[in-house]
């Protein structure tokens, strides 16, 4: 193995780094697309699906090319977001944009923990509910000290490049679950031979006051904003990347086959979820179907599966960026 011009050893390859971009940018988000659109409407909602992208796009290109300065090929690296923030803005913006970065990923970690046990709740729910068992009782707060328990097990993993196998199951399982709510849509929207929804922004209810619909609003741009989240881990990723070829060139095109594809997956599943619940669309899609209960419980061990894989991404380009 070739030691870099930083005398650091890298081994990652355009395949290898597409698991950790689609793990980064696939999220459980997706399952609350339907939702968001509903809020947005036919008009506002798609153009919201398809405009994000294309700014996750531009940016992501830009940023490809800050990490290395002041040339893009043979300049010096900047490992981290935080060591090209402070190339090119200056000192006094590191602090800004390293807060923002560390507590989004902090705050996104937090969600992980709370939506997988939300999840292994719901499984163990159902099979309790098909079962007939008088109480079916569950415990979040065990189900979060588990998969704490599990991420630092998993955490002793040394950096991005030896978690591979995680990201490429992490990104195998949202496929998964991304495919069961979209086939569970499909088949709710062929009993009704109709497309729900309106055109109209906020139109989801005559006794739901203005003030909340307009929070509806900016809470959905913000849900498909946040599906499209790439840029704080781009650097990172990208860092793994061995030269040649150019770490730029080929992180670049990873960043067009991640967002690509999860704008098919994202577009698909909120277009027809949408379509399939219109204005009732419910906050996680998954929730939306009782039966079959074995392919929806699938989806919810697949969020599982993807979220253990996810937070250790999250959480090792964190300790990387500290």
């Amino acid at each position: 193995m070739a030691l870099g011009d930083d005398g650091v050893v890298r081994t990652g390859t355009f395949w290898s780094t597409i698991p950790h971009a689609f793990t980064s940018m696939v999220g459980t988000g997706i399952l609350a697309l339907p939702w968001s659109i509903s809020q947005l409407g036919w008009i506002v909602g798609p153009v919201a699906i398809l405009a994000f992208p294309v700014i996750t796009y531009y940016y992501a290109m830009l940023l490809c090319d800050c990490y290395r300065t002041p040339d893009p090929i043979k300049g010096r690296r900047n490992r981290t977001y935080v060591d090209a923030v402070r190339a090119f803005l200056g000192k006094r913006n590191v602090v800004i944009c390293g807060v923002l970065q560390y507590a989004a990923l902090w705050g996104t970690m937090i969600g992980y923990t709370i939506t997988t046990a939300i999840s292994i709740a719901s499984v163990k729910r159902s099979i309790c509910f098909h079962r007939h068992d008088a109480r079916c009782d569950v415990q979040g707060n065990i189900y979060m000290m588990a998969f704490g328990a599990m991420e630092i097990v998993l955490s002793q993993f040394p950096n991005l490049e030896k978690v591979t196998i995680l990201s490429v199951i992490a990104t195998a399982t949202s496929f998964i679950y991304s495919l069961v709510a979209l086939g569970l849509s499909v088949a709710k929207l062929s009993t009704y031979h109709e497309l729900r929804g309106s055109t109209l922004v906020a139109n989801v209810g005559e006794d739901i006051a203005s003030l909340t619909k307009v929070w509806h609003v900016f809470q959905a741009l913000g849900n498909i904003a946040f599906a499209y989240t790439y840029s704080w881990l781009l650097l990172e990723i990208q860092d793994t990347l061995k030269s040649p070829p150019p770490e730029n060139q080929v992180m670049k095109k990873v960043s067009l086959y991640t967002i690509a594809g999860t704008s098919i997956f994202y577009s698909s599943l909120g277009f027809i979820g949408y379509a399939a619940f219109g204005s009732h669309a419910p906050g996680n899609v998954l929730t939306g179907f009782g039966e079959p209960f074995w392919l929806v419980d699938i989806g919810h061990i697949s969020v599982i599966i993807h979220l253990i894989g996810a937070y250790q991404v999250l959480s090792l380009a964190l300790c990387v960026s500290i």
